[in-house]
């Protein structure tokens, strides 16, 4: 396995970057997770703006074009043999002492991963999950804009050690308004009497490139769809209950916490959304 590190493609055994780098010490960085199908990059143009816009909201220069980013993907890739795979594209602010001030950092670092990924069983897209609503909120909006995919994952990580605990594989998490927001890893959607309902940007959540995705593609199927506040009894209501990620793409929800969302099976809507995003996977039409 070679992974791509500052313009360098490195043994997987001699990929390492320095102890003071500020993405350790202190999850000062962003990141992206993107999927290839067929050999070619998943809306890498959606995540390349995602990628540069979590940068500059928290003050990161990026220290190559999304260009030279897209082209060192293509090589980290080809180098590893993927053609239906994940890649994790990391910029830290890099190496500094250990204070705080990101100015002490010279230069990000820029670390390219192109491997395998399954989040889930197969089972489990056939005949649904099971998830918990977790005790851990969603981080306030007013404390870090939920809009940066930063390196620091800790909130998610609480989240998901409730579910691991619980015995499921994802959690729920709310705000601190008590309105849903995310899973620990993906974005969330409901269908209640036909419409396709999801928490708005400002709940607290990251604005997923598979959400929009799934909002587009509803519009094509001529379905209705609301992004709006969301609680508890709005999950439980639910005829249908649906997570969106890069790494999990659709994957149904039948029963959250200790009660069944609609007939506790994958419903039809979500399985219509299920086939039109494989049909546009097969397609190579995503780009």
């Amino acid at each position: 396995m070679k992974v791509w590190i500052d313009g360098q493609m490195l043994d997987k055994a001699h990929a390492k970057v320095s102890v003071f780098d500020h993405g350790l010490l202190y999850g000062d960085g962003v990141f992206e997770g993107i999927r290839v199908y067929g050999g070619k990059i998943f809306r890498c143009r959606a995540h390349m703006d995602r990628l540069f816009a979590s940068a500059k909201s928290i003050r990161l220069a990026i220290p190559i074009s999304s260009q030279e980013i897209e082209e060192a993907m293509r090589q980290c890739i080809g180098a590893n043999g993927i053609v239906d795979g994940y890649i994790r594209l990391v910029v830290s602010r890099g190496v500094g002492n250990l204070g705080l001030d990101p100015n002490k950092c010279a230069r990000p670092t820029v670390i390219i991963i192109a491997d395998q990924i399954a989040l889930y069983p197969s089972k489990m897209y056939e005949e649904g999950m099971a998830v918990i609503i977790a005790k851990t909120r969603r981080t306030s909006a007013i404390m870090l804009p939920p809009a940066v995919k930063s390196l620091n994952y800790l909130n998610n990580i609480l989240a998901k050690m409730e579910a691991t605990d619980a015995g499921v594989c994802e959690a729920l998490m709310l705000n601190d308004k008590e309105e849903l927001a995310e899973a620990s890893g993906d974005n969330v959607f409901l269908v209640k009497d036909g419409k396709v309902l999801t928490p708005p940007t400002d709940a607290g959540i990251l604005i997923g490139v598979t959400r929009q995705i799934v909002i587009d593609l509803s519009a094509k199927l001529g379905l209705a769809v609301s992004e709006r506040p969301l609680r508890v009894d709005d999950i439980r209501s639910a005829d249908e209950c649906f997570l969106t990620g890069s790494a999990a793409e659709i994957i149904a929800v039948t029963r959250v916490d200790d009660f069944a969302i609609g007939t506790g099976s994958p419903g039809t809507i979500t399985q219509r959304l299920q086939k039109a995003f494989q049909e546009m996977i097969a397609s190579g039409q995503f780009e």
